[in-house]
């Protein structure tokens, strides 16, 4: 049975992904994972593609054990694994709570972890992996300094489990978008006790060209998407100059 997995599937980037996987690959099923169970069961309504709604909390531990469950009773051919899961806050240390920081670092980088060790073992030959990270990945960034934290380390994990991967022929691609403004990651991100920091989002995407971009980028194998113009610029930027200089830079970006 040729199936996909998504998390983060009741709405963005994740929904997003679930219908382009509907449309362009050839599976059997689509395995959806997110807490709201009623946004899964509306994205069914609009697929061809039979869904396998795992209405989840992947920061509780006992999801996975019920993964492992499901995995080893299905064995399913695992195809496509999408790890679209994530949130960030705005704000500085002051205004984001200890409960958001680890919220943020468990979902971000524990839980989508520990959804790449649950799926490999059904992976096979040809399979790919799309590891949602961020912009923010390429640089440290003030007043969004536990997200794109979060999203440089699983940047990271992507670009070093890609290697050790290669053998069994399994891609794995770190997705790195900009600001996407018709997703709800803006306006969560903005629930702090300040998130004046930052003001505007100017040049931000739309989740329909980064989910085809990113799609597009893993089938053809690349390491790295930078679904759109500004976050390839700020990757490779953020090669040559010193992170406290881009610190710098966006002191001033901020306050567009």
């Amino acid at each position: 049975m040729k199936t996909a997995i998504v998390t983060g599937a009741s709405s963005g980037l994740g929904r997003q992904f679930v219908q382009l996987l509907d449309r362009t690959e050839q599976l059997d099923e689509i395995w959806v994972i997110a807490r709201r169970k009623e946004r899964l069961v509306t994205l069914g309504n609009g697929v061809k593609t039979k869904l396998r709604i795992l209405p989840l909390d992947l920061t509780d531990k006992e999801s996975f054990r019920r993964l492992d469950d499901i995995l080893a009773e299905e064995k399913p051919d695992v195809r496509i694994l999408i790890n679209a899961a994530g949130f960030g806050k705005i704000g500085s240390y002051r205004d984001i709570s200890r409960a958001d920081c680890d919220d943020m670092i468990d979902l971000n980088c524990r839980a989508a972890v520990a959804m790449t060790q649950t799926a490999l073992p059904y992976m096979g030959k040809g399979a790919r992996i799309l590891e949602i990270c961020s912009t923010s990945a390429f640089q440290p960034f003030q007043f969004l300094s536990v997200y794109a934290a979060s999203k440089s380390f699983l940047y990271r994990y992507s670009r070093a489990l890609r290697v050790e991967l290669f053998g069994r022929g399994i891609k794995v691609t770190a997705v790195c978008p900009y600001w996407i403004k018709d997703t709800e990651f803006i306006g969560t991100a903005q629930k702090t006790k300040n998130s004046s920091y930052i003001r505007h989002f100017p040049l931000a995407s739309h989740e329909k060209t980064v989910a085809r971009m990113a799609l597009t980028d893993s089938r053809l194998g690349f390491a790295v998407s930078t679904p759109g113009v500004v976050c390839t610029v700020h990757r490779v930027v953020a090669k040559f100059i010193p992170g406290e200089l881009m610190m710098g830079m966006w002191a001033l970006l901020r306050r567009i």
